[in-house]
């Protein structure tokens, strides 16, 4: 089964559920993918390739917690709450996330594989990681990781 298959399923239960928050959520993602197909030019009865899905997913929780980091700022608890909510929702339909040792330990093996050796060089290493590690690395995390290895 797709990804878009399984989106669509859980919006199907949400709906059947009442559960507000979760389908007013799984109908932005719905909309999101539409876009998506519309762009690439995919017609209604086919699906979104899922790495392509992956990454507007990726996108969408990355804005969620953007927005996050200014409600927290503005001390607004409730939108805070609302955003928090929606990231978890988007969050179950993303590959599962390696944790920050994990994370360290595969910047450590490539900037090693690559022959790193100075900031000059972050380019291959992020080059290379997201080419083997694309779905499962915060690259966020990885960037601030990268750049403490090679000062």
């Amino acid at each position: 089964m797709s990804l878009q298959s399984k989106i669509e399923n859980k919006l199907n239960e949400a709906l059947k559920a009442k559960d507000k928050k979760t389908y007013s959520t799984l109908r932005l993602v719905i909309a999101g993918i539409k876009d998506a197909m519309i762009a690439k030019k995919i017609k209604d009865k086919q699906n979104l390739p899922d790495n392509d899905l992956i990454g507007l997913l990726k996108k969408m929780v990355k804005q969620r917690n953007d927005s996050v980091e200014a409600y927290k700022k503005a001390g607004r608890q409730e939108l805070l709450e609302n955003e928090e909510t929606e990231i978890s929702i988007i969050s179950q339909f993303l590959p599962k996330q390696l944790t920050e040792d994990e994370t360290k330990r595969i910047c450590d093996e490539t900037i090693k594989k690559v022959g790193a050796n100075s900031i000059k060089d972050m380019g291959k290493v992020m080059g290379a990681l997201k080419k083997e590690y694309s779905d499962v690395l915060d690259f966020s995390k990885v960037s601030q990781i990268i750049k403490e290895n090679l000062k």
